[in-house]
């Protein structure tokens, strides 16, 4: 969901310097407030978004405009309460792969990209070479995924699975904190 323009307070397209021009290189102040105020809620309108970050509406759209050209906003989506919708097991599993050179590996991260059971993938130091987050409906179901589709993959050697037993902190909005003293002002 990106945000609409603003129609208002627009200026002729040959008045306007492209967005990147206009905005400079660096992010300040003003995109740190729009990044954070959109990972809490990107359904803001940009009118309620330039009223939280103190600017009016053509010069925010702009900059969300900018944030998401250069690649600091990537998407927008809905967090789902995994358990309203039958997902009960969240497991942690760690690969172990018999081979661990550049095709095998990339041939390997291929076949894990497509599986929709796991929704996020690490390469990792230390022991094992993936460590995958997978939900499940149920532990008969994880059982049988674990078998049918994980033991499958190529060059895997050993599965290693922890199971969360609830919740603390998910989904959390990305640390802004680090960047306030790089921001031009």
């Amino acid at each position: 969901m990106a945000l609409k323009k603003p129609t208002s307070g627009k200026s002729p397209p040959a008045l306007e310097a492209p967005a990147a021009e206009a905005h400079g290189a660096d992010l300040d102040r003003y995109d740190l407030l729009i990044l954070h105020e959109l990972q809490h809620d990107a359904r803001l309108s940009n009118t309620e978004l330039a009223a939280r970050v103190g600017l009016s509406a053509a010069p925010t759209w702009r900059r969300v405009k900018w944030l998401e050209d250069q690649g600091f906003i990537t998407g927008y989506r809905a967090e789902i309460d995994r358990r309203k919708i039958g997902l009960g097991v969240l497991a942690f599993v760690r690969i172990d792969a018999d081979r661990n050179n550049a095709a095998s590996t990339r041939e390997l991260e291929e076949k894990i990209r497509r599986i929709p059971e796991v929704i996020a993938c690490h390469y990792i130091s230390g022991s094992g070479t993936f460590e995958l987050q997978v939900m499940a409906t149920d532990l008969d179901a994880f059982s049988k995924f674990s078998r049918d589709t994980l033991l499958h993959l190529p060059h895997v050697k050993d599965l290693h699975t922890s199971f969360s037993l609830g919740e603390v902190k998910a989904g959390a909005a990305l640390p802004l904190t680090h960047l306030r003293s790089r921001v031009r002002a």
